[in-house]
């Protein structure tokens, strides 16, 4: 006797089903799918008991005839596709034709439809995949699927379901998923008689995202456009501090497919750089759209995944998009708007009419803060006219290295100079740690260790990709002691740590010595640092060159090097810190992704004391 045989049909559709339909939400995502491919505008789901008892999804859209509806059942019957070719150019959103016969294999399932050309609707019973009755019905023009009573032949199945509260959850989120691709068209979900969301139709696709998303977050959401020959990618992301604990606020579409895609979710992130706090997630509602032939849809069972055929190129647009944007939007916007513009003077000399724009100067040499007396540092004000000073006089004829201090002047700064955090007006210290200070119509706090935690890691990066290494020799060289693993990684990192100044060397076995350290952090302890590097280095993943180990040694640097909270400034040292932060490209946030300043409006201020409602 035989011991392969050919599954029947019933079977091989159940088995189907445990890949197509996980839950009652599979359920829905497949059906609301079908609907939207049939050019629908208006699509109704009404659920009992999160699922498990009923299921119906309505639409209007093209319907079918009674030939179709037969067929519809049926397993591999499907109408979005005809040759091998159509495989790699799919732009409906459900094409397998396993959906409809694996749900009907799996629950008592109903099937009413009409199309244009017909008078009257048809209606397709099936229970456990097998077709019980086939009518004529009135019906509206569409279609309108109940599936009832899910996994009523499967128990094993059925008790693996969740609550009726979690299901439900599912169903509401597959429900926003698919609402967020498809503004345009007009959703309403229904559970137990009670509405639970609905979403009108809109050509704005912000007022979607705001539907779906919550009002809170409407005034915190950037929008991003970009257009290329290959690809256009658009959406909105929110502020660096409008985060979530997990992933769960980050949308992505691909040609208007939700989709999870680890790909364009790395690049989300690396846009993001340093802004965001290990563990926290940005909220992001991402549109990308890529000619259908360069796109495979048909990587997974549920469609979730797709994979590109030049996912680099998508990869760098992405992460170039995001950071840019939040590059433009990282610059706070406390101060007035326009200034009393200066009488003109003679032609040579005459100041620009225009209005001017408060942009971030350009970048000037790197700078930094130097100790005095062993301890605050010395944050005197920058100017734009500098002159070298050292603390120990160059011998005659040695070669000039670059300053990095700030130098006071006697020269002018410069007529209307451009500043944001230098010409706020500085009220004093709170606990030693923050710094408050007041603009026009705002109060500004911001964290001194953040900050300046922000200014060293932007100066030694700026050293770092300048090739200029500013090195402060110890007088007794530091030996450390490290484990295998943990010697081979620091291995691999001296050539790129000796190009920051921090100059190591093996000293036999698993021992290094140091011998100098960057010129910020010379009366820093070193050895704690090098630990925590390497630690880093190890927790991460480690490979020579890598950019994103470099960063992680940078933003060590900078907070062993930052003062301190609880750290007494003086009102010159304070300015200091200001006009450094000025010369930021990205002054809102530490390396690690902590906020430098929080502000508050005299309308907030108001508001929290009642003066105004």
């Amino acid at each position: 006797m035989s011991k392969i045989k050919i599954l029947p049909e019933i079977l091989s559709n159940k088995i189907a089903a445990g890949e197509v339909v996980e839950r009652p939400a599979s359920v829905v995502k497949e059906l609301v799918e079908n609907a939207l491919d049939a050019d629908s505008t208006r699509i109704i789901i009404e659920v009992e008991k999160g699922g498990r008892s009923l299921i119906r999804v309505s639409d209007n859209g093209m319907g079918m005839n009674r030939d179709d509806a037969l067929l519809a059942p049926e397993r591999y019957a499907t109408s979005k596709i005809y040759k091998d070719e159509d495989l790699f150019a799919i732009h409906t959103l459900g094409f397998r034709g396993e959906a409809l016969p694996s749900i009907a294999a799996v629950s008592k399932f109903c099937l009413v439809t009409r199309d244009r050309t017909s008078q009257a609707g048809t209606e397709v019973v099936v229970e456990g995949g097998t077709i019980k009755k086939v009518s004529q019905i009135g019906a509206p023009l569409g279609t309108m699927v109940t599936v009832s009573q899910l996994f009523f032949n499967t128990p094993a199945r059925r008790k693996f379901l969740k609550t009726v509260n979690t299901e439900m959850g599912h169903i509401a989120d597959t429900v926003s998923n698919m609402a967020l691709g498809h503004p345009d068209i007009q959703f309403r979900l229904i559970h137990n008689g009670k509405v639970v969301k609905n979403l009108s139709a809109t050509a704005d696709n912000v007022g979607r995202v705001v539907d779906v998303l919550g009002k809170d977050i409407k005034n915190n959401l950037y929008k991003i456009e970009f257009t290329s020959d290959f690809l256009t990618v658009q959406g909105w992301i929110s502020s660096p501090r409008i985060t979530r604990s997990t992933s769960r606020g980050i949308y992505l579409y691909v040609n208007r497919r939700f989709v999870r895609n680890r790909v364009i979710q790395h690049a989300l992130f690396q846009g993001y750089g340093s802004r965001l706090m290990k563990g926290q997630f940005p909220v992001a509602v991402i549109f990308i759209h890529v000619p259908c032939d360069q796109l495979d849809v048909n990587v997974h069972p549920t469609k979730h995944e797709v994979k590109f055929a030049q996912q680099k190129k998508i990869h760098d647009a992405v992460t170039g998009i995001v950071a840019e944007r939040l590059r433009v939007a990282d610059q706070p916007e406390w101060r007035p708007k326009r200034f009393p513009e200066p009488e003109p003077v003679d032609a040579k000399s005459r100041i620009s009419e225009s209005v001017p724009d408060f942009s971030i100067p350009k970048k000037q040499i790197p700078t930094r803060y130097t100790r005095t007396n062993g301890i605050s540092a010395s944050l005197r004000p920058a100017t734009r006219t500098r002159q070298a000073v050292t603390d120990i006089p160059a011998e005659a004829g040695s070669p000039q290295k670059p300053d990095l201090r700030f130098t006071p002047t006697s020269g002018q700064t410069e007529l209307w100079a451009r500043k944001r955090f230098g010409d706020l007006k500085v009220i004093g210290q709170f606990h030693d740690t923050y710094i408050l200070c007041e603009s026009s119509e705002r109060m500004v706090l911001i964290d001194q260790h953040a900050a300046h935690e922000r200014i060293l890691f932007e100066q030694l990066k700026n050293q770092s990709q300048a090739s200029k290494k500013t090195s402060q020799k110890l007088l007794i060289p530091e030996t450390i002691d490290l484990g295998y693993r943990e010697a081979k990684i620091l291995e691999g990192l001296i050539p790129d740590l000796n190009e920051l100044g921090l100059e190591i060397e093996p000293f036999g076995g698993n021992t290094f010595v140091v011998k100098s350290v960057p010129a910020l952090l010379e009366n820093k302890e070193v050895k704690p640092l090098v630990m925590e590097m390497v630690e880093k280095m190890a927790q991460i993943g480690f490979s020579p060159g890598l950019e994103k180990a470099m960063d992680q040694c940078l933003i060590l640097m900078a907070c062993h090097g930052a003062i301190r909270a609880n750290q007494k400034l003086s009102e010159q040292e304070i300015k200091g810190l200001l006009d450094q932060l000025d010369q930021c490209d990205e002054p809102s946030n530490c390396p690690h992704g902590r906020p430098t300043w929080i502000t508050w409006s005299i309308k907030d201020l108001e508001k929290s004391f009642k003066r105004i409602v």
